[in-house]
C-alpha cells in the first residue's frame, strides 16, 4: 500500500527514476535495524540521495523498512499523515477488513485478509513503473550492493511479482501477479497467500501460491459469448414499437468454466436518433469486468422508423 499511494501521487514518467529523495537520519539510523532482524536497506547515509525508482525498488525487493518510512515523511511530512492516506486509500479500494497503522506493515496492528491484498494487487499491476521492478530477480541499491527478490517464483512462468511479508506471527505471506496468453490476449492474475506457519514460512507461501497461480493459468480459456448479428436489446420507441439491436462483431472473452459473464448495453452516451438505416451503430455492449472487460458496438437490425401520427394519436387518446 505503501507503493500504490507513493506511486498513485508521484508517477514515475516512462524513461525515468523519478525525483531525487534525501536519505534523513533516521533512515540511516533505521537501516542498522537490520542486526536485531528487520529487513532494511543498511547502506543508505544521511544526506545521500535515493531516486524514487530505487526507493520503490528496496520497498518492494528486500522489503526496506526504513526505506519504507523514509518514503511515508517525504510524501505527508509525517508517517501518521501517511498513515491516514493509506487508510483512505483501503477505504477507497473497498479494503473493509484492512487497518494500517505504520507505512512498513511491520506492526501487529497493521492487518488485512487474502481477498483484501487482491484488491489492491489488482490496483498495482496497472502501474507499469511498479511492476517492472517486482519481475526483477534482484536489485541493485545505488551504493552496488544486490538484493534478491525473495519472491521465487519470479520469473517463472509468467510470474510478475508481487510482494512477500513474513514474520513469525503473521507466518509466510505473498501477494502474487501473473500473466497468461490466452487467444489475443494477456491475461493478468492476482493471487494473495497468507499465513502460512510449516517451516521454511516463506518457502511454503511461495509454493501454494505457485500451486494456485498454475492451477488458474490452466483454468483460463476464451469462448464466444456473443456472436455477430445475435440480438444483444431493443430500440423503444416509446409507444408500442422496438427495434432490435444486434453486435456488430463475435464477442470472445477470457475466463473459466461456470463463469457468470456481465454483458451491459449501453447508448455510448449519444441519443438515439429517430430514424436509423439497418446497421446503424446506436451504441455499444460491454462483455466482462476489469481488464479482462471487451466493448464491441452494436447497430440497429433493421429499419429504426419514427412512430407513425396513427400511433402518437393512439398514445394520446
Amino acid at each position: 500500500m505503501t507503493a500504490y499511494v507513493v506511486l498513485r501521487d508521484h508517477p514515475i514518467k516512462k524513461g525515468t527514476k523519478g525525483p531525487m529523495i534525501e536519505v534523513d537520519a533516521l533512515a540511516e539510523k533505521e537501516g542498522g535495524y537490520d542486526a536485531q532482524g528487520e529487513s532494511t536497506v543498511n547502506t543508505l547515509k544521511e544526506g545521500d540521495k535515493i531516486s524514487l525508482h530505487d526507493a520503490i525498488a528496496a520497498i518492494m525487493i528486500p522489503s526496506a523498512n526504513n526505506v519504507a518510512r523514509l518514503l511515508a515523511r517525504w510524501d505527508a511530512g509525517s508517517e501518521e499523515a501517511f498513515v491516514k492516506k493509506m487508510n483512505a486509500a483501503a477505504k477507497e479500494l473497498g479494503m473493509t477488513k484492512t487497518t494500517y497503522t505504520d507505512p512498513s506493515g511491520l506492526t501487529a496492528s497493521t492487518v488485512s485478509t487474502a481477498q483484501d491484498q487482491v484488491k489492491l494487487g489488482e490496483q498495482l499491476v496497472e502501474i507499469p513503473a511498479l511492476m517492472k521492478i517486482t519481475v526483477l530477480p534482484e536489485w541493485t541499491d545505488p551504493s552496488g550492493k544486490k538484493w534478491r527478490n525473495w519472491n521465487e517464483l519470479v520469473p517463472f512462468d509468467g510470474a510478475l511479482g508481487i510482494k512477500t511479508g513474513s514474520t513469525t506471527k503473521a507466518g509466510g505471506n505473498l501477494l502474487f501477479a501473473a500473466h497468461k496468453k490466452v487467444g489475443e490476449t494477456d491475461q493478468l492474475i492476482v493471487g494473495a497467500v497468507l499465513a502460512q506457519y510449516k517451516t521454511p514460512i516463506l518457502g511454503t507461501a511461495v509454493a501454494a501460491s505457485k500451486d494456485a497461480m498454475i492451477a488458474t493459468q490452466d483454468l483460463l480459456q476464451s469462448r464466444t459469448v456473443v456472436k455477430k448479428g445475435d440480438v444483444v436489446g431493443r430500440v423503444d420507441d416509446g409507444l408500442g414499437g422496438t427495434t432490435p439491436v444486434v453486435a456488430t462483431k463475435d464477442v470472445a472473452v477470457v475466463g473459466w468454466s461456470g463463469l457468470t459473464v456481465k454483458l451491459e448495453l449501453s447508448d455510448g452516451g449519444r441519443p438515439i436518433p429517430h430514424t436509423a438505416a439497418p446497421g446503424t451503430p446506436v451504441g455499444s455492449l460491454t462483455v466482462g469486468e476489469g481488464a479482462s472487460q471487451v466493448k464491441v458496438p452494436v447497430a440497429v437490425q433493421g429499419e429504426l422508423a419514427e412512430p407513425g401520427f396513427g400511433a402518437k394519436l393512439t398514445r394520446i387518446g
